[in-house]
């Protein structure tokens, strides 16, 4: 087959690595695999960067050079994707506008011929993150007449008026409008969420999906909302079963200078502006946690943790981790790893922690409940409950080495349900099915 994917860059964690890994898995496999990009970061000759079109004004032209000059330094210096945005607004007047009156940015010309990149006309269209500042939703009827089109949602941006979650909000069931938190991910300056919600019903109306999601609770989200599918599955996430998985505690710890048999808990700490990570609950369950667990040695990995009041703690801080070798080392030298979030799809974090040993401390929201099993592969607390998460730490502590052993390995035997491999069969398999059902679209080159 020849497969597209579309997301939003081809390096990053969530969505773009488990875009990225099928790609690759997909090639190794024996396909035709192309990742097309709103940033493209990698030399890969498979990965399609979307163009951005020309802006319709010479002004706005320079305006968009420059803007492209700012883009090739995010990653080398802070700030520079704000700037560069601002820039490519000042050169796109329909785009400046939209953001200005909080409507969904629609001028990216360059997705309308996504088949036109690849070098044969693919078999299938697999979107994943299509929020991300490089996409137009527009352009989902004319492609999906053309190819099988699936969209793979990460969170429920799809499907409101645009926040990525809605948290505590249910005014996504029935139109949006009157947004209470417009300050959330993605944020807007003004309130168009109803218009915003109306275009989107409207876009899926006009167009043929399949719709698939990593998580059962996310799908069923889907099946309430306006986003009408040709058909829904679950097809959860994949991690590469192969570096996540048990391994020597002791020199995990080693490596890390930490005592062999102190206590140790793992936390992916996020931005304080990040409210669905749930950031307070976080540093206050470490403060929880210290208070309770003597010697208690507590890694860090992500954002800086702001809170002062940590920071007479002895936390070891790390910066965010890309080599899933050196995060698996961590994951494999803690005894238990917390995942505290709002709201969650998935939570890929949490198989890679259950696949190398290391049971999890979680709260129970979102497809976080269909991963862990209460009380033998770690344990559900609801969201915001630091409390909670502190006496899951104190049982899991206070138990006796073989109930502690037990669940290492049931962690395990878990987090290996969740293979890369298993995720690339049902995918395969997917777009088979698909095919067969419609052969008079994809195949167009033999």
């Amino acid at each position: 087959m020849r497969i597209l994917q579309v997301n939003t860059a081809d390096r990053g964690g969530g969505a773009e690595g488990s875009a990225w890994n099928l790609f690759d898995r997909y090639r190794t496999a024996g396909q035709q695999s192309w990742l097309a990009v709103g940033r493209k970061y990698s030399n890969d000759p498979d990965v399609l960067e979307i163009p951005r079109g020309r802006a319709p004004s010479a002004v706005g032209r320079l305006l968009q050079h420059g803007a492209d000059a700012v883009r090739s330094q995010e990653g080398r210096l802070p700030g520079m994707r704000c700037l560069a945005r601002g820039l490519d607004r000042l050169a796109w007047p329909e785009r400046l506008a939209d953001w200005w009156h909080g409507r969904d940015e629609t001028q990216f010309p360059g997705c309308a011929d996504l088949p036109g990149l690849c070098p044969a006309p693919p078999d299938i269209i697999h979107c994943h993150n299509l929020h991300g500042w490089y996409f137009d939703l527009g352009v989902l009827p004319g492609l999906s007449q053309r190819q099988p089109l699936i969209l793979n949602l990460r969170d429920s941006w799809a499907i409101t008026g645009h926040c990525a979650y809605f948290v505590d909000c249910e005014r996504w069931r029935q139109g949006c409008g009157n947004c209470p938190h417009l300050d959330v991910y993605p944020a807007c300056r003004r309130d168009a969420t109803a218009a915003n919600w109306q275009r989107k019903a409207a876009i899926y109306a006009q167009s043929r999906l399949y719709v698939t999601a990593p998580s059962q609770w996310l799908l069923a989200q889907a099946q309430q909302s306006m986003l009408p599918a040709a058909e829904y599955r679950v097809i959860a996430n994949g991690i590469d079963t192969a570096c996540f998985r048990p391994g020597d505690r002791a020199a995990a710890r080693a490596a890390l200078g930490l005592p062999a048999d102190a206590p140790t808990v793992l936390f992916a700490s996020a931005s304080s502006k990040n409210i669905y990570k749930d950031p307070a609950t976080m540093a206050q369950a470490i403060l929880a946690m210290t208070e309770r667990v003597p010697s208690l040695q507590v890694l860090c990995v992500g954002a800086a943790l702001p809170d002062r009041a940590l920071r007479h703690l002895a936390i070891r801080q790390l910066a965010y981790v890309r080599d899933p070798q050196k995060m698996a080392q961590l994951y494999r030298a803690a005894d238990l790893f917390v995942h505290t979030a709002k709201a969650e799809a998935f939570g890929k974090t949490v198989t890679e922690a259950m696949a190398c040993g290391t049971p999890v401390v979680a709260s129970a929201v979102g497809g976080i409940v269909e991963q862990i099993i209460a009380g033998e592969t770690g344990f559900l607390c609801p969201a915001g409950d630091a409390a909670g998460m502190a006496d899951a730490a104190v049982e899991f502590f206070a138990a006796d080495a073989d109930r502690r052993a037990a669940m290492r390995a049931s962690a395990a035997q878990r987090g290996a349900c969740f293979s890369l491999d298993r995720q690339v069969r049902a995918f395969l398999g997917w777009y088979e099915e698909i095919l067969a059902q419609e052969p008079w679209r994809g195949r167009t080159g033999g």
